[in-house]
């Protein structure tokens, strides 16, 4: 098995990508939505948060906003939140890898992937870029966006430039769809080839 994670920074039109992946039959650990999952309603990680962060759950299971303006910009609640973030996704990441162990590729969709030190959990690295100006179209459009807050992210972010000279892959999502599938179509060829020899 050959472990490609993929990864981008916010707005780079990932989730898009990710679809695409899987649409060519490859399958694929969305880490946001494993985090999503145990933030939901019941999930393993709300009573822990709630315990760290109060106020920033309820019946929904943790307000998203609440929780990120209790830690955006703060440094040591941020670790104490990724503290008990990370083994929990780790734990869902190992479970979807041993699901899926008889398959020659599988992407892990990991945001954060060279901010957090992950590139030693995957064998290839695929970054998706779009220009600046696209990038923060997209990211503005979102509810609850504002230019202060997407600052900040930005902030926390390695410079897409960056990630794209450290990444063996780059998938350009500026563009028409056409081009970005078909450079996701040539990674799986790539690759492939790499499990046939």
């Amino acid at each position: 098995m050959i472990t490609l994670g993929l990864t981008g920074s916010i707005g780079m039109g990932k989730s898009t990508v990710a679809r695409m992946f899987e649409e060519e039959g490859v399958p694929v650990f969305d880490a946001d939505a494993a985090v999503h999952r145990l933030q939901g309603p019941g999930g393993a990680l709300v009573r822990a948060i709630e315990a760290q962060f109060p106020g920033t759950t309820g019946e929904g299971g943790v307000d998203r906003t609440a929780l990120a303006e209790a830690v955006l910009g703060e440094s040591d609640k941020l670790q104490r939140l990724e503290a008990l973030i990370h083994p929990a996704v780790a734990r869902e990441r190992e479970g979807f890898l041993e699901r899926h162990k008889d398959a020659p590729l599988v992407v892990l969709d990991i945001p954060l992937l060279f901010e957090k030190r992950g590139w030693d959990k995957v064998d290839r690295i695929a970054v998706v870029s779009a220009p600046a100006d696209v990038q923060r179209a997209r990211v503005l459009a979102r509810p609850g966006m504002s230019e202060a807050k997407f600052e900040k992210i930005l902030g926390l972010q390695i410079p897409d430039e960056e990630k794209r000279k450290r990444a063996d892959f780059v998938i350009p999502t500026g563009g028409d769809l056409s081009t970005t599938r078909s450079a996701v179509r040539d990674i799986i060829a790539c690759l492939g080839a790499a499990t046939d020899s």
